[in-house]
């Protein structure tokens, strides 16, 4: 199945240096969560040798950038669950021109005018918003293949939040430890979805996990003047589960869960997440969603001191303004 991992993140030299000294012909641009790792196991899969670019979204333009400006030599530059952003024609465009072959599969939803304008500048542009994007690369990439659909089927268990797999859950935490994303992609190319390392690594999640969302919980501020009753509360780790503890104790429709640096996780009962988030400067599904408050120094001490600012008010307006 090709090497474990061809240190492909840019660690510990140059991003372009390396696209330069590539051995595969496939590069596969990523997000960084379970998703992600599912995708990329069946990329490896089917091709073997592929070099992995994890991306958060705020680094997707600039790592984009960084591919395009790469001479292509005809390979295949293969996207996935990555959504849209302004300004991404351009950098395909260029990618074009550099002879780079481009895919992109995902699973957020676009405008149309987003998805007319990525179609002409790729040579696949695949969106379905039924599933996850493990789901689309192992429909389109590997057909038959029983791993594959024994992947999509975990991963989208814990993306598309159905959790009827205990597998998926542990999986899904596991990965966003330091270190494990390519244990666990590696494990899911040789076709384990558990072990026993996993396991154990999830236990002691599980432990920290359950004092985190306390941490939150003591510090979760209301604000419900309107048809909404939104929970804000600071992010001490475990996004998703925090907003879930915050839903069962609270009984709330919206929940955001912030960041020291501002960065902001929505969750949300109304398909609206993926609403909100874009007014700042966000996006996601319609149940769960991301984005930032533009937090000035004043910001950042208030939060720091109080666990609470005045963009709460402001999201909290956002929110009650969108139409049912």
């Amino acid at each position: 199945m090709g090497r474990s991992d061809q240190k492909s993140d840019n660690r510990g030299r140059n991003l372009a240096q390396a696209l330069s000294e590539r051995t595969g012909t496939v590069v596969h641009l990523t997000h960084n969560d379970l998703d992600a790792v599912g995708g990329d196991a069946i990329h490896r899969r089917k091709y073997g040798d592929v070099f992995t670019i994890w991306c958060s979204v705020g680094r997707f333009l600039s790592l984009l950038d960084a591919v395009a400006a790469s001479p292509g030599r005809g390979d295949l530059l293969s996207i996935s669950d990555l959504g849209y952003q302004q300004g991404v024609e351009q950098r395909l465009a260029k990618a074009r021109s550099n002879g780079w072959r481009i895919e992109w599969r995902d699973h957020h939803r676009w405008k149309d005018e987003e998805v007319r304008a990525v179609d002409a500048r790729t040579s696949l542009l695949h969106i379905d918003v039924a599933t996850c994007a493990t789901g689309i690369v192992a429909r389109d990439l590997a057909p038959g293949d029983a791993v594959a659909e024994e992947i999509a089927r975990v991963v989208c268990d814990y993306d598309l939040w159905k959790h009827r797999d205990p597998r998926s859950k542990m999986l899904g935490q596991v990965v966003m430890r330091k270190g494990w994303r390519e244990y666990v992609r590696d494990n899911l190319v040789r076709g384990t979805i558990v072990d026993a390392k996993v396991e154990s690594e999830y236990a002691e999640i599980v432990r920290e996990m359950e004092r985190d969302i306390r941490h939150s919980l003591r510090h979760t501020t209301i604000i419900e003047d309107g048809r909404y009753r939104i929970a804000f509360a600071p992010l001490y780790g475990y996004p998703s589960e925090t907003a879930h503890a915050i839903r069962d104790e609270l009984g709330t429709d919206i929940e955001v869960v912030v960041s020291g640096n501002g960065r902001i996780s929505i969750r949300s009962v109304p398909p609206i997440s993926h609403l909100i988030a874009r007014e700042f400067g966000g996006g996601g599904h319609p149940h769960a969603a991301g984005g930032t408050f533009p937090f000035n120094l004043l910001d950042r001490l208030l939060f720091w001191l109080l666990k609470r600012n005045r963009h709460y008010r402001l999201l909290a307006e956002a929110a009650e303004s969108i139409a049912k």
